[in-house]
């Protein structure tokens, strides 16, 4: 499909998105995508203004705000395929300066985040130099959950942290748990803005794209296990390669070439970032999913979790004749007088 037009690439199943014919997803809205001619499907997000207000809400230092950026990427590109009314939450638990990340997307659209951090370990890792993701998080596990809401068992897939990036850690977890060829990539950066009353404030932006391989015909499908032996001594991936389809080889080596920019620059943007690397094969985009900043606490869900206090713990909860409540997600404050809970 070489030598088709930006406007032709752009033909979406059953509704036809014509580039320059449609509205750009733009900012905060993951755009599915597929690979006809490479069995292969994914999704892309470029996240604006409702990851700058989930940030700025914590005032989180900028080591943490940017690992807490790229975890939202991650949630947004995995949840947003989920057909189903309820709940995904990714939620990392480990032995680093950052010790626990918390992404809540209540599907399809609803965002909620939350960073833990030791700011005497992160100040340590900063004077020392020792600032990326890997190295922030440590050692630990990344746990993906699937709530479907009442009646329903949840699912939760594990997946070891140790000292690996989350694009790596999200690679993983598909090839090992799900048997599922994937590659990711993430970016986050700042942007400088003109402030309102004069003079420039900083912004956060984020991307990333996930790609996998879903070929129908089984003669396509990647062979799980190779004998010992074929691989070269000393390559310790040379195994996962062997045998490995050509489509995939193609669409790995195509997300590989994209720069961190790429993925935050809204110059470039979702639909023509999937133009540059995938037009001569021919990919199609859909529907967007808007992502939005929206806690899912209320006054109403809190005074029912402190209904379930024993009137020890109640009055324990006190202070200055109130209960005070604080969302560690969107800090909103909420306040109950004990009589609400007397029983």
């Amino acid at each position: 499909m070489s030598g088709m037009t930006e406007s032709e690439a752009f033909e979406g199943a059953g509704s036809p998105h014509h580039l320059g014919e449609f509205g750009f997803a733009g900012d905060d809205a993951v755009v599915p995508f597929t690979v006809e001619g490479l069995d292969s499907r994914g999704r892309a997000v470029q996240l604006g203004p409702m990851l700058d207000t989930i940030l700025a809400r914590h005032d989180y230092p900028p080591e943490v705000a940017s690992l807490l950026a790229e975890m939202i990427v991650l949630t947004t590109l995995l949840g947003s395929s989920l057909k189903f009314n309820g709940k995904f939450i990714a939620q990392t638990q480990t032995n680093g300066p950052v010790d626990l990340l918390v992404v809540d997307l209540t599907v399809p659209s609803s965002v909620r985040a939350y960073a833990r951090f030791d700011a005497e370990r992160l100040a340590t890792a900063r004077g020392e130099g020792k600032t990326s993701s890997a190295e922030l998080l440590g050692n630990g596990i990344l746990a993906l959950t699937v709530d479907q809401g009442e009646h329903t068992q949840r699912y939760q897939g594990i997946v070891e942290l140790n000292g690996t990036s989350l694009e790596a850690v999200a690679e993983g977890y598909f090839r090992q748990s799900e048997q599922i060829p994937t590659t990711v990539r993430l970016a986050v950066a700042t942007i400088r803005r003109r402030a309102e009353g004069g003079g420039f404030s900083q912004g956060w932006r984020a991307g990333g794209v996930i790609a996998q391989f879903l070929p129908e015909a089984p003669d396509r499908m990647r062979q799980p296990d190779l004998p010992g032996g074929d691989a070269p001594e000393g390559s310790e991936d040379a195994a996962l390669d062997l045998g490995e389809d050509d489509a995939w080889t193609e669409v790995k080596s195509l997300v590989g070439t994209v720069h961190p920019s790429e993925l935050t620059d809204p110059e470039v943007g979702v639909e023509r970032l999937l133009f540059r690397l995938f037009h001569e094969r021919g990919v199609r985009v859909f529907e967007a999913t808007r992502m939005l900043d929206d806690c899912t606490c209320s006054r109403e869900r809190i005074k029912e979790v402190l209904s379930n206090f024993t009137a020890e713990e109640i009055q324990d909860s006190v202070e200055n004749g109130q209960i005070d409540v604080t969302c560690e997600f969107c800090s909103t404050h909420y306040s109950f007088a004990p009589e609400e809970f007397e029983r």
